[in-house]
């Protein structure tokens, strides 16, 4: 596949821009996480965390490169986004972690699904089209 054809792909197809921009906010938000779970933090709070490190950095990241809108008035769903997904995230983990002990390796197991849920939360509730200016 040429350079370009590969740049054609991404300018056509939100969700392989999704993936590129998850993949880096994952890496960013994870690597708060398990900072946070490492120097002693409760599991709530070291996802805590880790989510509102990511906000600032992941609202430019898909906001500006996948779904290319950067409108301020997309921050209110942005954020309470970023919750939902955070409180899904906090219930799956409670469960999981019933069956799977160490606390990083359980939000390993929980990254694919949580990204699917924020790709569905942010492009049908946050970045939707319709949503009124």
């Amino acid at each position: 596949m040429s350079h370009r054809t590969l740049l054609d792909l991404l300018h056509r197809h939100q969700f392989l821009r999704f993936l590129i921009a998850g993949g880096v906010n994952t890496l960013f938000g994870f690597g708060a996480y398990a900072c946070a779970v490492l120097a002693g933090l409760p599991v709530w709070l070291a996802m805590l965390v880790g989510t509102v490190a990511g906000i600032a950095f992941n609202f430019i990241t898909l906001g500006g490169y996948a779904f290319r809108d950067l409108s301020a008035r997309r921050v209110p769903r942005f954020v309470l986004g970023y919750l939902i997904v955070y409180l899904v995230n906090l219930g799956a983990f409670d469960l999981l972690r019933r069956v799977v002990h160490d606390a990083i390796w359980c939000q390993v197991a929980l990254v694919a699904p949580v990204a699917l849920l924020s790709y569905l939360v942010m492009s049908r509730f946050v970045f939707r089209r319709s949503y009124p200016a």
